[in-house]
């Protein structure tokens, strides 16, 4: 059965979403055109009256002199190292407490999802230093788990899961798990993780983007020689003068993996938006 968004006769106003959406989409895409527009050309573009449309021939040039003026290849393996380790613990652990506080009964479950949503409106900046004095008893200080260890599962995605778990696995499909003898575990293995793809991959992806773009935290507790990624971009800028070709071609440089993760779960993701978007 084809469903028509648009009745038919309405010309004019196809034409007015669709110009829209175009022009929403063009002004998303925008900067991250002009970034590489920059990264491909040299700073004085920025001084000229009218400034080139088309990109250069620099880009890889200033790739070059961006791996020369910073540890990028060491920044860029830390970040991957941080961002894949705590989108899969993030995943796991909040569809896990998620699985039980939607489908389980056990007393002080209700105070303590309470608990757990009002978390996500007290600062990250709070607790930054009683964090620091923390990892430096344990002697983790300038180390990657410094920057795992504090994330491994976040409020929000303990509350994604939930309430998405409530609606997605029914019931009946618990009871007949348990009937036929699967464990609670197995019951979330082979009855809840199937069911919450969609929802699985939209919070890896937000995960994702928010470890890979976390800044603060990096800085503070990591060495100048074993920085992440934002923590190395953040180095390109650090002087009296800022050559914006190079910081922007490390910016360009360090998108791509965030949009390679968005292509492999794009899938998932538009998928899980959509049945939230007919739930709602």
């Amino acid at each position: 059965m084809t469903v028509r968004i648009f009745p038919r006769g309405r010309g004019g106003s196809r034409f007015f979403v669709y110009a829209t959406l175009i022009a929403f989409v063009a002004g998303s895409l925008f900067p991250f055109y002009w970034s590489f527009l920059v990264a491909s050309r040299d700073t004085g573009m920025l001084s000229d009256h009218l400034p080139p449309l088309l990109p250069g021939g620099n880009f890889w040039a200033n790739a070059s002199r961006v791996f020369d003026a910073v540890p990028f290849w060491k920044a860029l393996g830390n970040s991957l190292i941080v961002a894949g380790t705590v989108t899969l613990t993030t995943v796991l652990f909040s569809a896990l407490a998620g699985f039980a506080f939607a489908k389980m009964r056990f007393r002080g479950s209700n105070g303590l999802f309470v608990f757990i949503v009002v978390t996500l409106a007290v600062p990250t900046q709070l607790g930054v230093i009683p964090l620091f004095i923390m990892m430096s008893d344990l002697g983790w200080a300038g180390h990657l788990q410094a920057v795992i260890v504090p994330n491994l599962v976040t409020a929000f995605g303990v509350f994604w899961m939930r309430q998405y778990i409530v609606d997605a696995v029914p019931y009946e499909l618990i009871e007949a798990a348990r009937v036929d003898g699967c464990s609670v575990f197995g019951t979330f293995v082979h009855v809840c993780l199937p069911a919450i793809r969609p929802a699985a991959a939209v919070l890896a992806m937000f995960t994702f983007m928010m470890s890979w773009n976390d800044f603060l935290w990096p800085l503070i507790v990591l060495d100048a020689g074993n920085p992440t990624v934002q923590v190395a971009l953040e180095k390109l800028q650090s002087g009296h003068y800022v050559d914006y070709s190079l910081v922007l071609a490390g910016t360009t440089l360090a998108t791509i993996p965030v949009l390679i993760v968005f292509l492999l779960l794009g899938r998932q993701i538009v998928s899980g938006i959509m049945q939230g978007a007919v739930k709602g």
